[in-house]
């Protein structure tokens, strides 16, 4: 009886998240044309540490954005910070430099710091104009339109604008399960954030005010990690009238996925370890869907073997192809729509996922970058 009193109730909270999360319930935050200002300078900023495969790759791609004034000057450029690479970074850099007059070059010879929070504020201490656009040295924008569509909503006067960092599409089941994790995240906080309650965002695709983050760095909370500057960004300076948006296509990064389990758990306990900084709200709104989840499918497996197994197995197919769906209509959007045949084996997964990284969330502090 216990079993099915929190099968109910698990079933019912995640009902009523899925009618929030990834449906656009909140109208999405973009600006109409005639809302918008002119155009300003944008630094593109990448904080890079022995990255000169990427560099070499994915730089082109970014240097060739298309995004000029009326008269077809550009408007943007693209900083480096070399964060102590002692690989070849320095010499592809200098290449790079010599083909593209707007590319410039900050190097951080003696690393001191763990993490890449020195670095960050070196660029953004060095970058020009109003207007900031944050990436990693291992993405390449979707498009040549990506850097004019994540910073047209501040043209519009939003100070925070949050895009979709997504993964190339490999082989194997790892693969697929950080695409999902990535698309199922990324309908979280994108849909927080058009109900006015942002709470994170991601560094490899995220445009802001430069003077915004200059204040952020400077608040004690900046300070809590070497890592996770975008999420303690957004906790710092974030608000319900400020952040936005972007899921045009266009304006997508992609990146490669971690080829191993060991990498990935590496790379997750680092994104994770912010959790813990997040406001109370948001902490008990996100711990409440984690927690209704895993109750919800450990009650249904109880509920199979007592007389309400008709009930319940009726009850979860129903909520099955509710948040199956919905899932479907956000992967489409993020054109993900070809996982939609692993969402069963990934909803159950994602239980074990969050019990596996619950040491992360709540107390552990992962204090590598590079």
């Amino acid at each position: 009886m216990i079993a099915f009193l929190v099968f109910i109730v698990c079933i019912a909270v995640q009902a009523f998240y899925a009618g929030y999360i990834g449906t656009g319930r909140a109208s999405r935050i973009l600006p109409k044309p005639e809302q918008a200002r002119e155009r300003a300078f944008v630094t593109v900023l990448i904080c890079a540490r022995n990255e000169v495969e990427n560099l070499r790759k994915n730089l082109p791609a970014i240097l060739k954005q298309d995004y000029t004034d009326p008269t077809g000057r550009r408007l943007f450029n693209v900083l480096v910070v070399d964060d102590g690479s002692d690989d070849d970074t320095a010499t592809v850099l200098a290449e790079l430099t010599g083909r593209y007059e707007h590319l410039e070059v900050v190097r951080i010879i003696d690393k001191q710091s763990v993490g890449k929070k020195a670095a960050l504020k070196e660029g953004v201490r060095r970058s020009v104009g109003k207007w900031l656009l944050l990436t990693d040295a291992d993405c390449v924008p979707a498009s040549e339109q990506w850097l004019a569509l994540m910073v047209q909503p501040l043209s519009a006067g939003k100070e925070i604008v949050a895009g979709y960092g997504g993964y190339f599409k490999g082989y194997g089941l790892l693969n697929a399960f950080i695409r999902w994790e990535t698309l199922h995240t990324w309908l979280q906080y994108s849909s927080y954030i058009k109900m006015g309650r942002p709470y994170m965002a991601v560094g490899r695709n995220m445009a802001c005010e430069s003077e915004l983050l200059s204040w952020a760095m400077n608040e004690p909370l900046w300070e809590s990690l070497p890592s996770g500057d975008d999420d303690l960004f957004v906790q710092i300076a974030g608000n319900k009238v400020n952040c936005a948006i972007v899921s045009d296509c266009r304006a997508f990064t992609y990146s490669p996925a971690k080829g191993t389990l060991r990498e990935w758990v590496a790379q997750k306990q680092r994104h994770l370890s912010t959790g813990k900084y997040y406001k109370v709200g948001t902490k008990v709104a996100l711990g409440l869907y984690g927690v209704s989840h895993a109750g919800m499918w450990v009650a249904f497996v109880l509920c199979l073997f007592t007389f309400a197994a008709p009930a319940v197995i009726v009850l979860m197919v129903s909520r099955c192809l509710y948040v199956w769906l919905k899932w479907y209509l956000g992967a489409r959007r993020v054109n993900e729509a070809g996982l939609v045949f692993l969402f069963p084996l990934f909803d159950f997964g994602w239980m074990m996922y969050n019990f596996a990284f619950l040491p992360y969330i709540t107390r552990k502090n992962k204090t590598s970058w590079k």
